[in-house]
């Protein structure tokens, strides 16, 4: 008997403090569930939580860059897009934020096998926050469209 109470005393543990199927913790603590961006960034999360981008501001540079994810942020993911395109809602405009791929000779990523992307515009010098739509971004055979979030704020 002790045994089973142990064993049901774990499975439960394990439910209330995993990753369900909406990505929320388990019930009663789904508050308390976050995953933090490596880069101090904005997350955005992807699907049922499958993968994550991490959005970070360069403002002084006009610089945005995107990361790639694993589903709990922790491990940086390859994809070979050739451009991620970012559609933002400006106050008196729309505006497209055209990502490319970065190498990185540290980690051997390429263009075309990278986690890391950036885009430049001079807006994002002046422009801290404002609502985005990125189009579509494949990771491992899996689209995701549409995604929409805001920035600082993810979605």
């Amino acid at each position: 008997m002790r045994t089973l109470t142990t064993i049901f005393a774990g499975v439960a543990l394990f439910a209330l403090t995993s990753c369900g199927p909406s990505g929320d913790a388990g019930v009663g603590s789904s508050a308390e569930h976050r995953h933090e961006p490596p880069h101090g960034g904005t997350g955005v999360v992807l699907g049922n939580e499958e993968h994550h981008l991490e959005f970070v501001l360069d403002a002084a540079a006009g610089k945005m860059q995107a990361y790639v994810l694993s589903a709990h942020m922790e491990n940086f993911v390859r994809i070979s897009a050739e451009s991620l395109a970012v559609t933002v809602k400006l106050p008196d405009r729309e505006e497209t934020l055209s990502f490319k791929p970065v190498a990185n000779s540290t980690t051997g990523e390429t263009v075309g096998d990278t986690s890391m992307f950036d885009a430049h515009a001079d807006w994002l010098k002046t422009q801290k926050t404002f609502d985005a739509v990125l189009k579509e971004i494949s990771i491992k055979g899996k689209a995701y469209q549409n995604v929409a979030f805001n920035f600082p704020k993810g979605n």
